[in-house]
């Protein structure tokens, strides 16, 4: 008798399951409904204060059914992440005219870098099946998608701590790419090592330059630690694991350490609190956007040598009620001491504002160059 109960309480429970996954795919089909809906009112994806919102009223209502409120988060923070992703999949295909069952994407760096995270995360927006191209420099990561080697590269260009990625804006000057997209991600560095052990128990550390710079403040509190260089923060965790030493740890993301087996020691602060990185997604062919999509345009000029050339190239775009994001200069190759300057527009290429802007700007300018129209993060990615 005891065992019959046994099998009754199981075959409910498995009931019970049965039932949640065809809620969880009535969810996922409305999700869908959303994305059309948001993409017909110019909205983006991504809507985190309605999240916030959803997730609080959820978790107020799992302590009335005397549920575990950590619990309830984190199941509704992935059934959420899931809908986002699927929504974000949709738009992309509904705005793309490639396959979209499978693409190669390059990326800096082993598995496990912010650059893979990145690039992952395009990957499963865009594409039922991604080929993960892993590169050891930037130009490599250029030559394999202008030679056809893959589809896709996903690069990081600026961060919010240590600015301007110089060598890709220095790539952007030569290449044939095209940017055809954008993802803002946050940035959590975290010591990863073999196995928990308070802070005083580390000796060394191991990371990539730029989140020692980055973290410089909080690890200026350890001068006893011995910093270790490495060329990615993904090289740096597979050391880590590799030498099995407790004391040795490496700087990174959770999700990169738990690739190659590592725990969770503390979360690093970064300089400037919250830490954000721009990635760009480069392909052979511009994108054509369409008007209705809040959308993002990325030139490059050169004006000419006389006093208030840049300024007068910046009038234009007032002129034409153009609101410009970014404004970052670089040294020309082959011209010393003249700088190319990268400008980040509001703007679509095919609107007719921003195309009269183009023909003036470029009987001002000595080189004038449109890298590509792209929608704004969190609208297509």
């Amino acid at each position: 008798m005891p065992n019959q109960n046994l099998i009754n309480l199981r075959e409910r429970i498995t009931e019970i399951d049965e039932q949640l996954l065809t809620l969880l795919s009535k969810r996922s089909d409305i999700a869908t409904e959303v994305a059309k809906t948001k993409l017909a009112l110019h909205k983006p994806i991504r809507d985190e204060i309605r999240e916030a919102e959803l997730l609080s009223a959820l978790i107020e209502k799992s302590n009335a059914l005397g549920l575990d409120q950590n619990y309830i988060a984190r199941v509704f923070r992935l059934i959420i992440e899931d809908s986002v992703q699927k929504q974000q999949k949709w738009m992309n295909q509904e705005l793309s005219s490639t396959d979209s069952s499978a693409s190669r994407v390059a990326f800096l760096g082993p598995k496990g870098s912010y650059s893979h995270l990145a690039a992952r995360a395009f990957g499963h927006s865009h594409f039922d099946k991604t080929i993960e191209c892993s590169c050891h420099r930037f130009d490599d990561i250029f030559e394999m998608v202008e030679t056809g080697h893959a589809e896709y590269a996903v690069v990081p260009i600026e961060n919010t701590s240590s600015g301007a990625i110089n060598e890709v804006y220095d790539l952007l000057q030569s290449t044939s790419l095209s940017i055809v997209g954008e993802k803002i991600m946050p940035i959590e560095h975290c010591f990863m090592g073999i196995k928990p052990i308070n802070l005083d128990e580390i000796t060394t550390v191991y990371s990539h330059p730029q989140p020692f710079q980055q973290c410089s403040q909080f690890l200026s509190k350890y001068p006893h630690w011995k910093i270790v260089y490495c060329e990615s923060t993904a090289a740096a965790m597979e050391m880590v694991y590799n030498e099995q030493n407790s004391s040795h740890v490496a700087i990174g993301s959770e999700a990169g350490g738990q690739i190659y087996g590592l725990n969770l020691i503390e979360k690093v602060p970064t300089n400037q609190g919250q830490n954000m990185t721009r990635f760009v997604v480069l392909h052979r062919k511009p994108k054509t956007i369409p008007l209705h999509i809040p959308t993002k345009s990325t030139f490059l000029m050169a004006t000419g040598q006389h006093a208030g050339a840049l300024v007068e190239a910046l009038i234009i775009l007032k002129n034409h009620n153009i609101v410009m994001s970014k404004l970052e200069s670089r040294p020309m190759k082959g011209n010393p001491w003249e700088e190319m300057f990268y400008i980040d527009v509001q703007a679509n290429l095919i609107s007719e504002e921003f195309q009269e802007a183009i023909t003036h700007l470029k009987s001002e300018t000595r080189f004038f160059k449109v890298l590509g129209s792209y929608p704004v993060d969190g609208i297509l990615f």
